[in-house]
Order: structure tokens, then C-alpha cells, then sequence
């Protein structure tokens, strides 16, 4: 279940406007008792930002880090894809998520290609049901391909069963190449013309490549977006950007794809993303039951996420250094952000 669209008295294309969380409608002490959750147990955080009804209630950085600064968010990148199919199909570059991937990679299919390649649909990407051979992805391996959309192809064509979520990166870097082939833009160019100069997020350039080793695609030091050796924008990871400008795309997600009387995203592909299944994941959207509503979460390991909960017109974003087994941060709204709200 989603809520309607809610009425604004502004947007945040500029810039965002700011009030006390007691205007918005939220507990300050119930916020301000969080902060001795996260220094003694988030310490890799680095932004804290909670819009509440349109405007920044409250916003905190850490390890140095600013509103200015931007910050590779990881596999949070995918749900950035997602919206990007979902552009793509509203202006007819793609027909349908029906549509067999084989269709957009002719050269993949030889007599002895298997029924499941032939099969796989971009509705498999986006849900994570195709079935790569693997339980963990040789991003190592992956990284040494001179050409990733080939090698992820290859691993394709198996005789697994379609249908069963797998959580795969790899499939969403084939959703990126879909973009290439329909559109004749980038992934990133794709999103700076179509998605990003609309809502305020600053534009991003295509990250200039000198090599591809692991520091070079996850490094901290990453700027503007990530690609291939043929470059095709990172569908899985490698974007990187501010606090403010993943609140904007959070925002937009929460206003039914709408951003100041213009449709940015169809209201139907917003809705298709996020409808709860036994999953609990929609077109790459972690999806949260809360009673008899539906919130969802762009996340990326290390503690990167947009966290929209329509019904309280709340989008939380927290941005994180990568670590190893890192604390859920799902807690620290359960436990604190969402019991400050009072009306």
C-alpha cells in the first residue's frame, strides 16, 4: 500500500529548506539520544540526513566528511539503474521489462546457447532472479575481463533454473549495457540529461579510467561514476555523489516519481518497483513491511542507504566508509527516527 501524493510548499531543485524538528513533528530528544548509538556503534558513518514533509530536519557528518563532500555509495548505485530503466521505457527506448536481454546482445546467442539464456527477461535483472552460477561474485575476476558484459553473458548461459532470488551485481551492470544499446548514452549521461538536472542533483561526469583494479572500482578515492573497459557505465556500484543529492532522489521516489508538477518518472513505475512480494525486493528496492505499509531502501554495503517511508512522509539517508560487517542500520530508525514522530 502507498500513500497519495503529498502536497509541497516548495521543492528542493535549488536548494533545500531547513526547520526544527518540532516544526516537522518530531521528539528532539528521542533524535538526540541517537547520537550515543552511533559514536559507540556506527563509527564508519559519515552523513545523517532526515528529510521530514520536505525540508531537513536534521543533518549531521562525521570522519570529516561534509555536506559538500561526495562519497562513493556502493551498490546503492542500483537503485539509481532502476530508475533509469524505468525513464527509458517511459520515452520507448525499451518496450517492456519483458523483454528477453538476448534481444539487446544478438552476438550472445550461438545453436548451443541454453533455453535459460534465451529466456532471461530484464524483469530477472531488476528482481534479481537470473541465475548466475555463484554464490559469491568474482568481482576480482570480473575485473580482469577485457570485456565484463561478455564474461556476464557467458556465465549466463547455464541450464539453472530462472525465478530464484540471487543477489547479483553483475546483472545489474547488463541493465547499464541495455541502457548503452537503447539509448547511445552512458548510463551516466543517460541520468544527467534525463534524470538528475531535473531534480537538482548535481551532475556527474563518467569517471576517467586508467586502470581496472580493485582500488580503481571501489577505492575511497572514486569520483563521478565508474565504467568498463568499452565504457558502459558500473550498473552495480560506483557512483558517487552527496548527502543532499541522494535526498533528492529519495524525495522524488516519495512523490510518486513527480518533482514540481513534472512527471520525472511514470507514477506506475514507481509503484511496479516497490510493491512488496516474498522476496521483500522490488526493481532493485529492498522493500520493508511496517503493519499494513510498505517502506524501501536503497542500499550499499558499508551502510549507504535512502530509506523512504511514504506513510510518514519521511526519506532518511545515511552514508558510509566501507568496513567489514558493518552494523544494520535499519535500528537506528526503528529504535530512534521513527518513534520521534509525534504527528
Amino acid at each position: 500500500m502507498m500513500t497519495s501524493i503529498y502536497e509541497r510548499d516548495y521543492w528542493p531543485t535549488e536548494e533545500w529548506k531547513t526547520a526544527s524538528l518540532e516544526d516537522v513533528g518530531m521528539d528532539p530528544q528521542k533524535i538526540e539520544n541517537m547520537k550515543y548509538m552511533i559514536n559507540s556503534h556506527y563509527k564508519n558513518m559519515t552523513g545523517l540526513l532526515v528529510i521530514r514533509k520536505g525540508y531537513i530536519a536534521y543533518e549531521k557528518y562525521f570522519n570529516g566528511f561534509s555536506m559538500h563532500d561526495t562519497q562513493h555509495v556502493a551498490s546503492l548505485t542500483k537503485s539509481v539503474i532502476s530508475a533509469l530503466i524505468g525513464i527509458a521505457l517511459d520515452k520507448g527506448y525499451i518496450d517492456s521489462v519483458d523483454q528477453k536481454i538476448v534481444e539487446f546482445f544478438p552476438e550472445a546467442i550461438t545453436p548451443s546457447s541454453s533455453m535459460s539464456l534465451r529466456c532471461i527477461t530484464i524483469k530477472h535483472l531488476l528482481m534479481m532472479t537470473a541465475p548466475f552460477p555463484w554464490k559469491h561474485e568474482p568481482f576480482d575476476r570480473l575485473a580482469r575481463q577485457k570485456n565484463w558484459v561478455h564474461y556476464i553473458l557467458k556465465q549466463l548461459d547455464n541450464k539453472l533454473p530462472l525465478g530464484k532470488f540471487q543477489y547479483s551485481t553483475a546483472g545489474t551492470h547488463l541493465l547499464s549495457a541495455i541502457l548503452t544499446a537503447t539509448t547511445g548514452m552512458s548510463a551516466c549521461a543517460f541520468a544527467n540529461y534525463h534524470l538528475f538536472r531535473h531534480i537538482g542533483m548535481k551532475e556527474i561526469e563518467d569517471a576517467y579510467m586508467k586502470s581496472f583494479g580493485m582500488k580503481d572500482l571501489f577505492g575511497d578515492q572514486l569520483n563521478g561514476w565508474v565504467n568498463d573497459p568499452q565504457g558502459i557505465t558500473t550498473g552495480g556500484w560506483g557512483l558517487t555523489t552527496t548527502v543532499r543529492d541522494l535526498a533528492r532522489f529519495g524525495f522524488l521516489y516519495l512523490n510518486h516519481g513527480k518533482w514540481d508538477n513534472k512527471q520525472i518518472i511514470s507514477d506506475t513505475w514507481i509503484r511496479d518497483s516497490v510493491a512488496m512480494n516474498e522476496n521483500k525486493y522490488g526493481y532493485l528496492w529492498w522493500l520493508i513491511q511496517l503493519e499494513d505499509q510498505v517502506a524501501y531502501t536503497a542500499a550499499g554495503s558499508g551502510g549507504n542507504h535512502i530509506f523512504c517511508i511514504p506513510h510518514q512522509d519521511l526519506v532518511v539517508v545515511m552514508t558510509s566508509k566501507t568496513i567489514q560487517n558493518p552494523q544494520e542500520r535499519w535500528p537506528l530508525l526503528e529504535q530512534y527516527i521513527l518513534p520521534a514522530i509525534i504527528d
